[in-house]
């Protein structure tokens, strides 16, 4: 090999640029010539391949017309691989995926966790913040809590007040005052009204109203509840009430004689007594505030009045969307194939309307 190659060297050495121009075009000729004789494509080692890039960027631009071996782009790729680039950068070694929570990090959490039954991942998160943690987010807060075996929800503990209130629905009655102002000749007076709402039917009683609640009155009404109770067939284990002075000592014990339970909610707590809350505002949008109440009687008109339309007639979101009457009934009034005359019933001087069919 080293015996032809001296000569060669030898003759580009001593040679014009012509005659440079004739050798070459002589070689690429016999390499074609060589090319014909071996399979189309050609694999060359590593090695190899390293050969051939680092004679051929001397070339220059040259090697576009001389390189048969492979395409011209081939061996760019190749010169671009050997060649180290500045912009690349070592890949950092760690394993895949994102890095584990800060140790102290994670005992922190699990310490707010267990120190205040009542927080979830929110709340856990929201103390993180204020202590200058910003690199975790609910996800991670509510992950961490799991895997050590706490409720990521506020619901430790002895239960939520919703969830009190569910389980006791069936047997639990919540009572509260409603006050109206009353036109008279001497100006306007307070009319109080007491109203108890079975949590889970969604009945209620309304009292008659009067000018002066005392105690004996109050009391009265208790007895009265009680009785309607009995005729609904509904019992009472626990009765939410505020903190009102209303609520007498004798108020308390018509109930405990049938072991009922007085359940009295914290103070400035209307949240806890939702469901009267809620009574007492339906009954003044939909009955009392369209009307200037004119005395006793008159009240006690408006309100027996929307007593039937909601006991009977007006659907209840919340008691799949029917009648109170209908709510407990195996097969609600709902006509499966309507036929009549649409028809309407109306209370109030057409305050409340009740739509039914006429029977055919």
């Amino acid at each position: 090999m080293m015996r032809f190659l001296q000569p060669l060297w030898l003759l580009l050495t001593t040679s014009k640029d012509s005659d440079l121009r004739q050798v070459i075009e002589y070689l690429k000729e016999e390499n074609r010539i060589l090319r014909s004789k071996l399979p189309e494509r050609l694999t060359v080692t590593a090695r190899e391949r390293n050969r051939l890039v680092k004679f051929g960027s001397k070339i220059g631009g040259a090697i576009r017309e001389l390189i048969s071996i492979v395409s011209y782009r081939t061996f760019c790729r190749w010169r671009a691989d050997a060649e180290p680039s500045k912009d690349k950068k070592k890949a950092p070694k760690r394993k895949p995926g994102r890095p584990r929570t800060k140790e102290e990090i994670r005992e922190l959490i699990l310490k707010l966790a267990r120190e205040n039954n009542g927080w979830g991942s929110t709340r856990v998160l929201g103390e993180l913040k204020k202590l200058g943690i910003m690199t975790v987010g609910r996800t991670t807060v509510a992950e961490i809590m799991r895997e050590a075996g706490l409720d990521p929800g506020p619901k430790r503990g002895e239960g939520s007040w919703d969830e009190f209130v569910k389980r006791h629905a069936a047997t639990l009655w919540a009572a509260d005052f409603l006050t109206v102002k009353s036109m008279t000749l001497t100006g306007f007076v307070d009319l109080h009204l007491l109203f108890f709402i079975h949590i889970g039917s969604r009945r209620v009683f309304v009292s008659s109203p009067t000018v002066n609640p005392d105690s004996s009155w109050v009391t009265q009404q208790a007895r009265n509840v009680s009785m309607q109770m009995e005729e609904w067939g509904l019992t009472a284990r626990m009765l939410i009430l505020d903190h009102d002075t209303k609520f007498t000592r004798s108020f308390d014990a018509v109930f405990e004689v049938n072991d009922t339970e007085m359940k009295r909610v914290g103070p400035r707590s209307p949240n806890m007594n939702a469901y009267s809350e809620r009574f007492a505002q339906t009954l003044r949008k939909e009955a009392l505030d369209h009307f200037v109440v004119c005395g006793e009687k008159h009240l006690n008109h408006i309100v027996r009045e929307f007593l039937i339309h909601y006991h009977g007639e007006r659907p209840h979101q919340s008691r799949g969307n029917v009648p109170l009457c209908d709510a407990d009934a195996e097969e609600p009034r709902i006509l499966k194939f309507p036929s009549g005359e649409v028809k309407c019933h109306e209370r109030l001087g057409g305050l409340l309307r009740h739509y039914y069919r006429e029977a055919a």
